[in-house]
């Protein structure tokens, strides 16, 4: 659906995107994380067109950013930071002038414009001036724009910034509903943003790309922790056979669940849980629960910055 390769895009000396490759496939829902000036809404403006990049290309449903801006533009929806919304228009009356602007039919535009208002709950403020608005509806407006011409990609920056907490839990719902048939690409400095929405994570650290992999995955921890019914004296001799296991601990203090061993894998690989289940069923071990370990999204993020900091010799 989307193809990113070796995207750069400076702005004089300053490198805001550098050197990004990457592949979104359709019906994903992409977390792009990262500080403010990490380089996300770079990346966002020159995929929806709006920024050409320095070097390197970034293809839409086949259609290159820099050879047919305007084909890659009518597959997207886009919503900005700060959605350019005129205060003055009614919400019904701005919303049919950009799907006139979209190229739809009157009979198109009158049906996608209604689609979009019940999408976004704006049903009671369509004849309401956008000025008198809240930021939420506002905010509203902004996405019912952005999905008027059922786009196969959504990008949204920042979406719920400076939202109160029951209008944020709303867009998040929102998206996700979105999400069953749109690909969609979140820019968010919030890492509560990324879990309650995304299913996969681009972490942006001074314009690199950091890291790029499901969330799932990209929490797991390189440990597995595991406990058996009933005592075993062979545990630590077994799994010590297993290719990719490099420690093997029994866990600390008692456990109403029985014996407790801690099973890691070298840094940054994946613990062979399949291959210990296997081992276990081969000695006739009676797994009470066998679990990978689980690290918070913070912690993931703390250690990413941490260790760009060292490639770059403590000058970042």
């Amino acid at each position: 659906m989307i193809s990113i390769q070796h995207l750069t895009r400076r702005y004089g000396s300053v490198v805001a995107v550098d050197d990004v490759t990457t592949e979104i496939q359709r019906g994903e829902i992409v977390g792009l994380l990262g500080h403010n000036g990490a380089g996300k809404t770079t990346m966002m403006r020159v995929l929806t067109g709006y920024l050409a990049p320095s070097s390197g290309t970034a293809v839409v449903g086949g259609a290159d950013v820099t050879k047919d801006r305007i084909g890659v533009q009518s597959q997207i929806g886009y919503l900005a930071e700060s959605a350019p919304l005129y205060g003055e228009m009614l919400v019904q009356e701005y919303l049919l002038m950009m799907a006139a602007l979209r190229g739809l039919s009157e009979t198109k535009a009158q049906s996608a414009v209604g689609a979009a208002i019940h999408a976004t709950g704006l049903s009671k403020h369509v004849v309401q001036p956008i000025q008198t608005l809240s930021k939420g509806y506002r905010q509203r407006v902004g996405l019912a724009q952005a999905i008027l011409h059922d786009p196969d990609v959504l990008v949204l920056d920042e979406p719920t910034n400076g939202l109160d907490p029951i209008q944020i839990h709303s867009i998040r719902d929102l998206i996700k509903e979105l999400g069953q048939k749109t690909t969609i690409i979140l820019s968010t400095h919030i890492l509560q943003e990324i879990e309650a929405v995304c299913d996969r994570v681009m972490v942006m650290i001074q314009g690199q790309l950091a890291a790029d992999a499901p969330l799932t995955e990209l929490v797991s921890d390189n440990a597995v922790h595991m406990s058996l019914s009933d005592p075993a004296h062979d545990v630590a001799e077994r799994l010590s056979r297993i290719s990719g296991i490099t420690e093997i601990e029994a866990g600390n203090g008692a456990s109403t669940e029985g014996q407790r061993w801690v099973v890691r894998a070298a840094p940054g690989t994946t613990p062979p849980v399949q291959e210990i289940i296997d081992a276990g069923r081969e000695a006739g071990w009676t797994f009470a629960s066998i679990a990978p370990e689980q690290r918070s999204l913070e912690t993931v993020f703390k250690q990413l910055q941490s260790d760009h900091i060292q490639r770059l010799g403590g000058q970042a």
